[in-house]
């Protein structure tokens, strides 16, 4: 049986257990960040290009990737990936100044640009029919994997330093070993897949191109509240109201915990009541936390935090799929468009809240960040799903037309 007609949960399971390495990867960057704070004497700004960086790599060659994976897919490309985050982890270990850093850093970054285009292909064919199922299966590993930021700087970077990063080789070579196999699956599918017609857009390019905008938009916004979240919270925790590194990191690794709950359950809650409905909630219901969130310290923050975070990141696969359907038959595409450039908006966004927070401070920076959550008004501007079903239901019986009998 083919992916088009089940659902192939060992392929699901192993992707996602991938992207949870990947992910925990990517996480070292913003975890160690004030570890290289204090060791080489870095500015707000400095910790804000490093994100740039890292988020221009990761994010800037996905839709590259994804488009060339539509066209002949590279399946022996995931493993090779996951080997230059790697070499990107050992020189983060040693590196002696920022320009190292942002060298390893950008290793890091196109490590996980080419993995994330391939393996959302991979979720995709995996999936069958149960697509936002699939997807928060594969999303939830890599939520998982930036939920483990916090506890590797408690665990890892407190004690052991900046070398504590020589470790995350380990992670890196079980990935590996793991694409194997799912690079072996993935090659088979796409012998089988040859034989099926891709779905031609070729009615309503206007109004899919219009909202792939939109969403891009809101995506990229969400990213920088995520950045804020995962960056510069911890150095407002620690700066502003006087926590420890390590208790610091809790109220984020409950932050993203929250998040990956939500974006497991995400999936199956926009498959009943649909993805833009999702979305909108997503931002407009997290609101009221956020803007408290500043405001309060201790354990009160903890409810908050928590719910914040179920809400906001409740979308994370939920909006993959929904430009999936958007753009049918430009899965790698979309999928690198979706997770790589709006994250690296985010990137853009990190660094001018870097220099915002040289100049205002981090207290102003959360309490404007909390605002951006006002984005999710322009969902309400998107497509409806029984909309993008239509689009769908009349392009193909237009091509069926077109073929000759």
């Amino acid at each position: 049986m083919s992916a088009s007609n089940a659902t192939i949960y060992r392929v699901l399971f192993s992707i996602s257990i991938v992207h949870l390495l990947n992910d925990s990867l990517q996480a070292v960057i913003p975890a160690v960040l004030p570890i290289l704070q204090d060791n080489l004497a870095l500015s707000y700004f400095h910790l804000g290009i490093i994100l740039l960086v890292m988020n221009i790599t990761a994010s800037v060659l996905q839709p590259v990737v994804g488009y060339f994976a539509d066209k002949t897919p590279r399946p022996y490309l995931l493993p090779i990936a996951m080997a230059v985050s790697g070499l990107g982890m050992l020189g983060i270990s040693f590196a002696q100044n920022l320009y190292t850093v942002l060298v390893s850093v950008s290793l890091v970054g196109v490590g996980s640009a080419v993995f994330h285009p391939e393996a959302s292909r991979v979720a995709h064919m995996a999936s069958g029919p149960r697509r936002g199922l699939g997807q928060s299966i594969f999303q939830v590993g890599g939520n998982a994997g930036q939920a483990l930021a916090p506890l590797m700087t408690a665990i890892i970077f407190v004690p052991f330093g900046q070398g504590g990063a020589f470790w995350f080789i380990i992670p890196a070579a079980l990935a590996m070993s793991v694409l194997i196999y799912v690079a072996y699956w993935y090659l088979g599918q796409e012998r089988m897949r040859k034989a099926v017609p891709v779905l031609p857009i070729t009615l309503y390019r206007q109004e899919r191109m219009t909202a792939m905008l939109l969403l891009v938009l809101i995506v990229s916004v969400r990213s920088w509240i995520s950045a804020a979240y995962q960056s510069f919270y911890p150095l407002y925790l620690i700066d502003v109201q006087g926590i420890s590194i390590s208790h610091a990191q809790v109220y984020i690794f409950l932050f993203l915990v929250a998040g990956a709950i939500g974006t497991f359950f995400g999936g199956p809650l926009s498959d009943r009541f649909g993805k833009r409905n999702l979305l909108i909630l997503s931002l407009l219901g997290s609101l009221p936390f956020a803007l408290a969130i500043p405001f309060v310290s201790g354990y009160a923050a903890y409810p908050l935090l928590f719910i914040d975070g179920l809400l906001l990141l409740c979308s994370f696969s939920v909006t993959v799929v929904y430009a999936q359907e958007i753009m049918p038959g430009k899965i790698g595409t979309v999928s690198g468009l979706m997770i790589g450039l709006a994250f690296g908006m985010g990137g853009i966004g990190a660094s001018v809240l870097g220099h915002l927070a040289d100049v205002y401070g981090l207290a102003f920076i959360m309490q404007l960040c909390t605002l951006f959550h006002v984005v999710g008004i322009l969902g309400f501007l998107l497509p409806k799903d029984a909309t993008v079903v239509r689009w769908e239901q009349e392009s193909r019986a237009q091509s069926e037309k077109s073929v000759p009998v």
